[in-house]
């Protein structure tokens, strides 16, 4: 697990910005790579990235299935364990676009007696968001090469991807992702007569696109659900930013 085996850079800067990354159960548990490469990123851009002593979670999955008061039961252990980050002010950076949507928009409305779900509401951040508005200075490495995948179906609909495509832009990464959705979403492709949906809603755009791309196009999709997808039903690799730009990096 990403928690287990992260470690601060020795080369890290004591002075730089703290931002706390909220190491999710997919990143942690199944992705710990997207956690070790936006950990390298965030110190490459002058930032002092820590992860929670202890698992956090933002209690989605128990939302989708119906578990509400499981859900508020995790919900206030996250805000129990991220305590000194609240209280410190500290920017929560999180990778996966619907835990991050959760954590801006569930939490608050599972838990509105609770002061502290809607501050963590305002402190959290995508990845692409910290680095533009924390590092705002840093210069991302040049990939120079042309884009394809998936914009997470969280990023339409809740918190937006502008930062994600400035940043994208700056690393010279070009072309645009496919709209729509990957057909995964969470738990529903898994879930027995839900495959046909899946698989067509990812040939409505994605899965296409992915056919069409040039060669040597790097295959983004920041959602592991749709990493999967695109892990399932086609040859290639995908990537969560946060990796693509801590390859690139001298």
């Amino acid at each position: 697990p990403f928690t287990r085996t992260w470690r601060p850079a020795p080369s890290a800067s004591s002075s730089g910005r703290p931002v706390v990354l909220f190491p999710d159960t997919f990143t942690n548990h199944l992705a710990p790579a997207a956690g070790h490469a936006a950990a390298t990123v965030l110190t490459a851009a002058g930032l002092r990235p820590t992860v929670p002593r202890r698992a956090v979670c933002c209690g989605l999955t128990y939302v989708t299935t119906g578990q509400l008061d499981q859900a508020r039961a995790v919900a206030r252990r996250t805000l129990d364990r991220l305590a000194p980050a609240l209280a410190a002010d500290l920017p929560v950076t999180v990778l996966e676009p619907p835990c991050a949507a959760a954590l801006r928009t569930d939490v608050p409305e599972l838990l509105p007696d609770d002061p502290r779900a809607a501050r963590l509401a305002t402190l959290v951040r995508t990845f692409a968001e910290t680095l533009e508005e924390y590092a705002p200075d840093w210069t991302p490495p040049r990939v120079d090469r042309p884009v394809v995948g998936q914009t997470h179906c969280h990023q339409h609909a809740v918190l937006g991807d502008a930062p994600d495509r400035r940043l994208r832009e700056r690393a010279g990464l070009t072309g645009s992702l496919s709209a729509g959705c990957c057909g995964l979403a969470g738990n529903f492709g898994f879930e027995k007569g839900h495959y046909d949906v899946s698989v067509a809603c990812a040939e409505d755009q994605l899965l296409p696109a992915l056919r069409t791309a040039p060669t040597d196009a790097v295959v983004l999709a920041d959602g592991y659900s749709c990493r999967t997808q695109i892990a399932q039903l086609t040859a290639r690799d995908s990537h969560h930013l946060a990796e693509i730009l801590a390859d690139a990096l001298p």
